[in-house]
């Protein structure tokens, strides 16, 4: 098939509708603070199952562009991120709407995320091939440091302490580590139940790891889930384009920032969005009001926050590893569909690959009219939701979505006991992402150790395999790197405390 064929497919009358609902969903969940784009994707994981592949993945990959935008809404207009990636956002945009520039910052941060958004959906496309060639090269051996990579990089990455974030990684691979063993099929951690023979299933496991500590959050907290807001919402798109012009090269470094977060496992749009608003802050001139409503803030973190989008799914696709949380879940969806991610996935499997490619930026592209539109009405829909009825409807949603997996009430009840496990980490300090990571990596860390155990113990060699490929020395290098950074870092921020 050719690059068109990919382009008509995915500009079919279903898929476009696809993307129409799920940016408008999204933006919907997105301004609602709590309510999560990792948490949106994973309770309508489920809905896209019966949906071809490419479909699917096209719906939920407007739903998660649609959110990322959607949660500067309510993060400019009441200081409250609907969305971590939303969080920098707070810095600028809420002043905005205090001196009465709300419409402004709200119209800016549409086109902003659209074209960051686009920025990393292109990167997507233009990238994810060719690593795919060189993931050739990747034998068990480079598999297994990578994943070993990917857990060590949210350390250094991550908020909390790398000792928890370590801690948050090993549970997530005790936790997949239950039920039959990657190589082998040896029954492990089941307590002697068959309950448990089938394992930790992924998407019940992100469901309740992401969506029931909101849940619980909601049910014990009396105050209402938003405020209300006199600040209304307008269209101000000749000031928006005077501001992104001046901008232009701070709009530019700051996708270029959110894609390559991205594309580090574990990272994430809040990351890429206070590192992207940090080097435009650091690059601008004395008194230019940061901090109290410079809209070159809003340019920085929402183009960068929505590149993250595009940047992430390289990983995921080329070498099966997530980029971001909601990368995760995108993952477990292609496992459930039984769709094999790597090198493979772009020659055997195109016509899945390219079509949802080319319709995530159509879904882009989508969001600008859309996000106009939607914008100024969505907030004032959602704000009118008593919480009576938008916590048992999201819980009705939860449920229903781990249910609908297998058909198997199992699933739900993993669903509820990772999401107790989940809240009662958040009360310790603990992210809930590192576990989702180990979940994920695991079956690619154990895989491959053991395959390269096997292999090098038949050359005689195990340090041979282990140490002995550049590729591997270089990955080895990189998690040193990574562990190096957070301890130095970790330090310097307990002399800052102390």
């Amino acid at each position: 098939m050719t690059p068109v064929d990919f382009l008509l497919g995915a500009l079919s009358v279903n898929n476009l509708l696809l993307s129409l609902l799920g940016v408008a969903a999204g933006i919907v969940i997105g301004a609602l603070p709590g309510l999560t784009a990792t948490m949106a994707v994973a309770v309508l994981v489920p809905f896209t199952f019966g949906m071809n592949a490419a479909s699917g993945l096209i719906m939920l990959g407007a739903i998660y562009m649609g959110a990322i935008y959607g949660g500067s809404y309510s993060a400019i207009l009441l200081n409250t991120p609907g969305t971590p990636s939303a969080i920098a956002t707070t810095f600028e945009g809420y002043p905005m709407a205090k001196r009465g520039d709300g419409d402004l910052a709200l119209t800016l941060a549409c086109l902003v995320s659209v074209f960051g958004g686009l920025f990393g959906a292109f990167a997507l496309l233009l990238i994810a091939p060719p690593m795919a060639q060189f993931a050739l090269r990747f034998g068990p051996v480079e598999y297994f440091w990578f994943a070993v990579f990917g857990l060590t990089l949210i350390a250094s990455l991550g908020e909390e302490s790398m000792l928890k974030s370590l801690i948050g990684c090993c549970l997530g691979l005790l936790l997949a580590m239950i039920g039959l063993a990657e190589v082998g099929g040896d029954v492990r951690f089941t307590g002697g139940t068959s309950l448990l023979l089938g394992g930790i299933d992924i998407v019940a496991a992100l469901i309740g790891l992401y969506c029931v500590p909101v849940l619980i959050d909601l049910v014990a907290t009396p105050k209402p889930h938003l405020e209300t807001s006199k600040h209304g919402a307008g269209f101000r798109l000749h000031d928006a384009m005077g501001v992104i012009l001046r901008g232009k090269f701070n709009l530019m470094r700051s996708s270029v920032i959110g894609t390559i977060v991205g594309i580090l496992p574990g990272a994430g749009g809040s990351i890429a969005a206070i590192v992207a608003y940090a080097e435009a802050k650091r690059g601008a001139k004395e008194g230019d009001g940061w901090g109290h409503g410079n809209p070159q803030g809003i340019v920085a973190t929402e183009s960068a926050n929505n590149a993250t989008v595009g940047g992430g799914l390289i990983p995921t696709l080329v070498l099966g590893i997530p980029g971001t949380p909601v990368d995760a879940v995108i993952l477990g969806a292609l496992l459930v569909q039984g769709i094999r991610v790597g090198p493979s996935l772009f020659s055997e499997q195109s016509s899945v690959s390219y079509v949802f490619m080319y319709g995530l930026i159509i879904a882009t592209l989508i969001m600008l009219p859309v996000g106009l539109l939607l914008g100024r009405y969505a907030f004032k829909l959602i704000i009118s939701i008593p919480k009576e009825v938008l916590t048992p409807a999201v819980a009705f949603m939860t449920i229903l979505g781990s249910f609908a997996i297998n058909n198997d009430a199992n699933n739900v009840v993993q669903m509820v006991l990772l999401g107790g496990i989940g809240w009662v980490l958040g009360r310790f300090g603990f992210s809930v992402t590192p576990v989702v990571l180990g979940i994920i990596l695991e079956s690619i860390a154990e895989s491959g150790f053991v395959q390269a155990y096997i292999i090098g113990g038949a050359r005689g060699s195990l340090a041979g395999e282990f140490l002995g490929n550049p590729i591997s020395m270089v990955i080895i290098g990189l998690i040193i790197l990574s562990v190096v950074y957070a301890t130095i870092r970790g330090r310097k921020r307990g002399s800052v405390n102390g």
